[in-house]
């Protein structure tokens, strides 16, 4: 039996890819998201490493998380991120061996403590994501400005709808 070839959506074939019910402009973001993650998961792992050499990748993301909105509750952190508190404790306690983060006691409630960057952390991550910044400024040199907004744009609304899943 002959192998069909079928349009992806793009003007490029793809062998075996049925014609009818498939949503093209969906295959088409399926396909660059995959390009788009497993890059980003390798430059999250400079990025950690960037910052401290026993930095594992996904703890980058918590230093971006704590930079920004300041300290916050573990709870907090794992809702966001959507993992269980165990992952988060084990991320955070490695954070907290490196000298990147402490707890300190919540005002809001005695019992409960909040995590904040340490100054060292702090120091590190604001180097490190300077440097990011700077990678992307050149690989989107050729971009207007306003793509560049519509761009992050999509990609906060991609975001809080999956949060709300």
């Amino acid at each position: 039996m002959a192998s069909e070839v079928h349009d992806r959506g793009d003007g490029t074939a793809r062998p075996g890819m049925p014609e009818s019910g498939v949503d093209h402009e969906f295959l088409a973001l399926e396909r660059e998201l995959t390009v788009f993650l497993r890059r980003a998961r390798a430059s999250s792992g400079e990025m950690a490493r960037a910052v401290h050499p026993e930095l594992e990748p996904a703890a980058y993301g918590l230093l971006v998380r704590l930079e920004e909105g300041g300290p916050q509750r573990a709870t907090d952190l794992a809702a966001y991120f959507g993992v269980g508190k165990a992952t988060m404790s084990r991320q955070l306690r490695a954070l907290e061996d490196l000298g990147l983060v402490a707890r300190e006691p919540d005002p809001a409630d005695g019992r409960a403590a909040l995590v904040r960057l340490t100054d060292e952390g702090r120091e590190r991550f604001r180097t490190v994501r300077g440097a990011r910044r700077e990678r992307y400024v050149r690989q989107l040199a050729d971009w207007d400005r306003s793509e560049v907004a519509e761009l992050a744009r999509l990609l906060h609304q991609l975001n809080a709808g999956a949060a709300d899943q």
